[in-house]
């Protein structure tokens, strides 16, 4: 068991952008790199072999809050973790459910010792401590595991942001000493990220950076962002994170974004992202590509018979025509919400994989400028 190990490998002339090697038990991560969402162990509509063939994903996510409820840490532990139950056996990081407790705002009260909520499944009751959070994580058995965190609205007034804030370096401890005192399971490392708070106030960022460095963890983990914020301002305060958490740790932004957001937190100094989007908004029919977004329900993609993006050097882009996938829109067939997608990871995993070319080749800035143009563009 080998406690994860990150490489920087080069950082872009002109540039913050970084070209690195995380190296866990279940294997290498280059970054920049872009993680799919499985949310409940699976990432929605997309088997572990596309992820695999057509995707080129090398890391996926996993939801404590989620695979808490269901399936439940007993199957898990019975299969032997994640990785063993769903089949996926490259690295896996799961978040710590704080996200999606503070989403319940109506079902949840926040105390010192950690959060009452109910389930939205069948409105049961229950309990996440910083301690008990670290115990699920370890029988989901990720690579990666976040701390216990709280997640302030935006806006939030400064009393509130601060008080969430020290209550996150309170919990952030007491996940520390949890994982001290308990072993990993499944035979490898469970390496825990810390996540910055402070809403969008810069001396608290700069004072949760500060606490959060302190730690030597294994990576960081920039939160508390993209939810409602200005872009711009999601922008300063990622750039103002990068510069203070340490060069020699991988830097994680949290639930972001867009293609184009991608690329200015890689500009900025980010090495992880995650997010919903490409999913989510390729099952409501909108597709990234190389060359800018498409609403593939529109008429006028009825008898456009090219792939569905020429540009992507993968298989599924190139086989199918746009007029056939928006046709399964069309008619309520289940595969164009597979094959949108496919199109949108394969489009992220591909988008960050030139990132850490042009970042190795020395050519990142400008290219980054060009390419931000191209992909925010509609088609």
């Amino acid at each position: 068991m080998a406690s994860l190990d990150f490489q920087l490998q080069t950082t872009a002339a002109g540039s913050k952008a970084r070209a690195g090697k995380i190296t866990t038990d279940h294997g290498e991560i280059l970054t920049p790199i872009f993680m799919p969402v499985g949310t409940v162990g699976s990432v929605k509509a997309v088997t572990q072999q596309q992820l695999k063939q057509d995707i080129k994903a090398q890391i996926i996510l996993g939801n404590t809050y989620h695979l808490y409820l269901r399936p439940g840490t007993e199957v898990l532990e019975a299969a032997g973790g994640l990785h063993k139950f769903n089949g996926w056996d490259r690295p896996i990081l799961t978040d710590s459910g704080g996200y999606q407790v503070f989403s319940l705002a109506a079902n949840r009260k926040i105390k010192e010792e950690g959060v009452l909520f109910q389930s939205h499944i069948d409105g049961s009751r229950h309990m996440f401590s910083p301690e008990s959070v670290m115990d699920i994580q370890r029988s989901i058995g990720a690579d990666i595991i976040m701390a216990f965190d709280e997640c302030p609205p935006y806006p939030s007034d400064y009393a509130y942001a601060k008080k969430s804030m020290e209550l996150t370096h309170r919990w952030l401890d007491r996940c520390f000493a949890r994982l001290s005192e308990t072993p990993d399971k499944y035979g490898y490392t469970q390496n825990l990220f810390p996540i910055v708070q402070g809403s969008t106030y810069k001396d608290l960022r700069i004072a949760s950076c500060e606490y959060i460095a302190s730690k030597g963890a294994a990576g960081n983990a920039i939160g508390g962002l993209s939810v409602g914020e200005p872009v711009e301002m999601m922008y300063e305060f990622t750039e103002m994170c990068c510069d203070i958490l340490p060069e020699t740790k991988p830097r994680y932004l949290m639930g972001v974004g867009t293609p184009w957001d991608l690329l200015e937190g890689i500009d900025r100094g980010v090495d992880m992202f995650d997010c919903v989007m490409p999913t989510r908004n390729g099952r409501n029919g909108m597709l990234f590509t190389t060359q800018g977004v498409i609403n593939i329900r529109n008429k006028k993609f009825a008898s456009d018979f090219s792939p569905i993006d020429p540009g992507l050097p993968s298989e599924m882009s190139q086989f199918y025509t746009k007029a056939y996938l928006r046709h399964l829109f069309v008619a309520d067939e289940i595969l164009g919400l597979q094959l949108a997608s496919i199109q949108n990871l394969s489009f992220y995993l591909w988008l960050v994989g030139q990132a850490r070319e042009q970042i190795l080749a020395g050519n990142f800035a400008s290219w980054k400028k060009e390419m931000v143009e191209i992909v925010k563009q509609r088609l």
